[in-house]
């Protein structure tokens, strides 16, 4: 499957600058950035959350968790939850299951950005497929999306 469609009609009618970088499948996002030698905080990853009853795109570094508490907080909900790829696969009809791109608008879904994510000049992400990814400015992406950003991951060596 190529790029998702809708991403990329949506960049090129906003005349944004992009790189499609194909690659070697790949199934996680870490994996990724180290075949593209991408530096793992540029490598964002698409989280599907599900609080209360609708669907909240997150994005964070590839190596980073998600902190289920802060986003509790963040969505003022105490049901927040991860979503499962069957629940959530319908809402994604271009993409291959698990390769989202952090459209979340294009597809029906808020997006919240952790501000990390924040700091770097450029972010790569799937584009839609296990075997290309898109890098861009970050600002060009913020522009384009406007994600509510907050901080709400946990480093790898935080997980316990």
């Amino acid at each position: 499957m190529p790029i998702s469609r809708t991403l990329k009609e949506y960049l090129d009618r906003e005349h944004v600058r992009y790189e499609i970088l194909p690659h070697r499948e790949a199934y996680r996002a870490v994996v990724l950035a180290e075949l593209l030698q991408t530096p793992v905080e540029e490598m964002a990853k698409v989280v599907i959350m599900k609080a209360d009853d609708w669907f909240v795109m997150t994005v964070l570094p590839a190596s980073w968790h998600v902190d289920l508490h802060r986003l509790r907080d963040v969505f003022m909900t105490n049901h927040v939850r991860l979503a499962m790829e069957q629940e959530f696969k319908d809402l994604f009809p271009d993409c291959e299951l698990g390769a989202m791109p952090p459209f979340g608008p294009l597809y029906g879904l808020p997006v919240y950005v952790d501000r990390s994510l924040t700091q770097d000049e450029y972010i790569v992400f799937e584009a839609g497929n296990h075997s290309e990814a898109i890098r861009m400015r970050y600002w060009d992406f913020a522009a384009l999306v406007f994600p509510v950003v907050e901080e709400f991951h946990r480093s790898p060596s935080a997980v316990g």
